[in-house]
C-alpha cells in the first residue's frame, strides 16, 4: 500500500468531478497521480474538508464523523484496495470499543471521512499500476485557463453571425 495525500479535485473534459490522490512521498510532478471519478455531492465535501472549512449545516459525512465520535470510535485509515471494470473499492478501518472493524466504503466517502478525521489514506500498488496517469498530466492542468478559453469561445458564439461562414 502506498500512502497518498489529496492533491485536489479536478473537473474532466466532460466536467465530471475527479479526486485525485498524489504518493505523499512524491515531488510535485513526479511519479504518478490517481484519478478517481467522484460524484459532485463527494466532490464538495472533500473540498470542504482539505479547505477547512465548515458547511452551514452538517453534510452527510459530517454527521457520519459525528456519529463516530459520539460511539467512541475512530477512522484509522483508508485504503483504496482495487478496481474492477472502472469501479474502485476501498475500505474504512475503524477503531472501536468492540475491536478494530474494517467497512467496505465507496472511495469518496471513504476519502471524504477520512479527510475530516485526519486519518491517513492509502492505495494499493496495483491500483496506481492500472489506473494512475503521469503527474505531470494531472499537475499541470490549468482549470482557470480552460475557463479563460471556454468564456472566449462563448464570446465568440455570441457575436458570430451565421452569414460569416457563407462562401
Amino acid at each position: 500500500m502506498i500512502q497518498v495525500r489529496v492533491l485536489g479535485i479536478a473537473l474532466d473534459p466532460a466536467r465530471q468531478h475527479i479526486v485525485l490522490l498524489k504518493p505523499v512521498l512524491d515531488e510535485p510532478g513526479e511519479g504518478l497521480v490517481l484519478p478517481i471519478w467522484i460524484g459532485v455531492q463527494e466532490a464538495t465535501s472533500i473540498l470542504i474538508a482539505i479547505s477547512d472549512e465548515h458547511a452551514p449545516r452538517p453534510l452527510s459525512h459530517d454527521l457520519m464523523k459525528t456519529l463516530l465520535d459520539t460511539v467512541g470510535a475512530r477512522v484509522d485509515r483508508v485504503d483504496v484496495t482495487r478496481i474492477d471494470d472502472g469501479t474502485f473499492y476501498a475500505e474504512l478501518s475503524l477503531a472501536t470499543a468492540t475491536g478494530q472493524r474494517v467497512v467496505d466504503a465507496r472511495p469518496s466517502d471513504a476519502i471524504a471521512l477520512g479527510v475530516r478525521a485526519g486519518a491517513p489514506i492509502f492505495v494499493a500498488e496495483a491500483v496506481f499500476e492500472d489506473a494512475g496517469i503521469p503527474a505531470a498530466t494531472a499537475e499541470g492542468h490549468d482549470e482557470a485557463a480552460d475557463e479563460a478559453k471556454l468564456d472566449e469561445f462563448k464570446r465568440f458564439l455570441d457575436e458570430v453571425d451565421p452569414e460569416d461562414f457563407q462562401g
